[in-house]
């Protein structure tokens, strides 16, 4: 009898280490936290582009992206550092689009926001001005950027809170020379990009 409760102990406590060990990552597999940190990269590896094959304007977006300063510890990311569900419509074009993709580690919504408007990139002015809300959102926000005011081209950035810090999204769109605005019935008039 002695023998069985042992042998029956011995059991239980190899069950015990094998269910502790099933969250471990197999041999030679990718560590699942290192398959979505992004790794520090200069300049941003994972842009996408679309858009207007305009020189001009091209050469505007990437000055633009290129401007883009994020703090301490930003890595470049892909595209699945976040679920980022909704996308800019930039009314008025055609227009050479650039988007990019970044993580800031231990860092917050404000934390963020409060740098993007002390560092705007290529100049641009912020959509909300001095009158920025604290809060859009409990886990995401927008941010626009453009070159002067009532603009429909510059830069719109999403935030979004992921595990252990901020993804970030620069939605860039720069106009070609011969972009134009669809005419809007009743004297309505275009949101600012980023204004949502």
């Amino acid at each position: 009898m002695r023998h069985r409760l042992t042998f029956a102990a011995a059991v239980l406590v190899t069950l015990a280490l094998t269910g502790c060990a099933t969250g471990q990552t197999p041999t030679g597999a990718a560590d699942p936290i290192a398959a979505i940190t992004p790794e520090p990269t200069q300049p941003i590896a994972d842009v996408i582009a679309s858009g207007s094959d305009d020189a001009e304007a091209r050469a505007q977006a990437q000055a633009w992206l290129d401007d883009i300063t994020l703090p301490a510890g930003a890595t470049a990311a892909p595209r699945s550092v976040a679920s980022f569900q909704s996308y800019s419509g930039w009314p008025c074009g055609p227009v050479a689009e650039l988007e990019a993709f970044w993580f800031v580690p231990d860092a917050t919504l404000s934390d963020i926001a409060v740098w993007l408007d002390e560092h705007p990139a290529g100049g641009l002015i912020s959509v909300w001005g001095e009158h920025r809300p604290d809060s859009l959102d409990y886990d995401g926000m927008l941010l626009g950027y453009i070159p002067e005011p009532g603009a429909q081209e510059g830069i719109v950035y999403t935030l979004r809170t992921v595990s252990g810090g901020i993804a970030v999204r620069a939605e860039i769109a720069a106009q070609t020379s011969e972009a134009s605005c669809p005419e809007l019935p009743d004297g309505a008039q275009y949101g600012a990009p980023g204004m949502g």
